[in-house]
């Protein structure tokens, strides 16, 4: 592992002097690419030298240990040699996981695309939930939210919502979200109080940029259309909704949700270069299933991954045993804890696998 993060340090140091370039610094291309890998690089050079001190630190107290006479100041010195050998096996395990091959998409800002499944109006209603919990976890966070596309029901719910949400390391923390979500509650139309079971599933994707996936125009067909459902004063009144299609792999977008056709067009194809990438990355995964092993990584996504019981007031994720009994809050955008343990969990298991 020394070596190993002795030449991540070397590799830093050498950015850090090519970044300052003027000819790097004039390809502003280049330029961009070399100061994130620098910026991925800093926190693990930052931990390696406090580990380095603190291997220094070990060695100056063993050495004092063979020269000291005094028995007060050798207690002292063994008190300080204690401490540190605690701090050099948290800052191991520490280094350990920061070595795990990182995700290249964690960084992203996401596209989130919500739908009722199993329940009819309560599974868009739940749907609705979904949503409104994810928008509060991303005001907690600082980030911004933007509906790119939604299908609304009359009573407060959706049977589909596309959104975007915008964040440094948004997909880092959301990418465990992906798969179907039940819900245990007796509907608002449930006249007997019996209780009811829903799903809604949730699809959490990394924003593509033209970096990740050149898309083809030739290859998708624009149609626009008069807009219908819920809206202002322009829907039903000009043709400003937009379909999409990729003719290739015949994925289709519809986006009405703006009273400009332009903006529409322009959001449909966001959400279509993204599960372009998307679809990719899902064969991808698929190939090396067999061999990845963690429970909680970005995989079946038809999986009931968690069940939110109203009348007990919990939230259990099946892929990890853990139980919430605070689903107001949870519900309300406070997702830490869950999320937090989801990935430690995925860390704990990919650092078995390595070993």
């Amino acid at each position: 592992m020394y070596d190993k993060l002795k030449f991540i340090e070397e590799k830093f140091d050498e950015l850090s002097n090519t970044i300052s370039d003027p000819e790097v610094i004039a390809d502003q291309n280049r330029w961009r690419e070399l100061m994130k890998e620098h910026s991925n690089l800093e926190p693990i050079v930052f931990k390696f030298k406090e580990y380095k001190d603190v291997l220094i630190g070990i060695d100056d107290s063993k050495e004092m240990l063979q020269d000291e006479s005094d028995k007060d100041f050798v207690e002292m010195i063994k008190a300080e040699l204690t401490d540190l050998e605690e701090k050099k096996i948290i800052l191991e395990e520490e280094l350990k996981v920061m070595l795990l091959p990182k995700d290249p998409n964690d960084e992203k800002n996401v596209i989130v695309e919500i739908r009722g499944a199993a329940g009819g109006e309560e599974a868009a209603l739940f749907a609705g939930d979904l949503f409104r919990m994810y928008t509060r976890f991303a005001e907690r966070m600082g980030w911004k939210t933007e509906i790119l596309s939604s299908n609304p029901t009359d009573i407060g719910g959706y049977k589909e919502v596309i959104f975007e949400i915008t964040g440094k390391g948004a997909y880092s923390r959301l990418k465990y979200e992906s798969g179907a979500h039940r819900v245990q509650r007796v509907p608002t139309t449930e006249a007997g109080g019996r209780v009811h079971t829903s799903t809604s599933t949730v699809v959490v994707m990394p924003e593509a940029d033209d970096l990740d996936f050149e898309l083809d125009l030739n290859e998708v067909r624009i149609d626009v259309y008069r807009s219908s459902g819920h809206g202002g004063q322009s829907v039903n009144t000009t043709d400003s909704a937009v379909r999409v299609t990729h003719l290739p792999s015949n994925t289709v977008v519809t986006c009405q949700d703006e009273k400009s056709q332009l903006k529409n067009k322009d959001k449909a194809l966001k959400i279509l270069k993204t599960k372009l990438l998307d679809a990719e990355m899902e064969k991808m995964n698929a190939e090396i299933a067999s061999e990845r092993k963690s429970k909680v990584g970005t995989g079946d996504r038809s999986e009931r991954i968690r069940t939110y019981n109203f009348p007990q007031g919990r939230v259990t994720d099946h892929r990890i045993g853990l139980t919430l009994y605070q689903l107001e809050a949870f519900l309300d955008g406070d997702l830490d804890e869950m999320i937090d343990n989801l990935i430690t969990t995925d860390q704990a298991e990919r650092l078995k696998n390595n070993d």
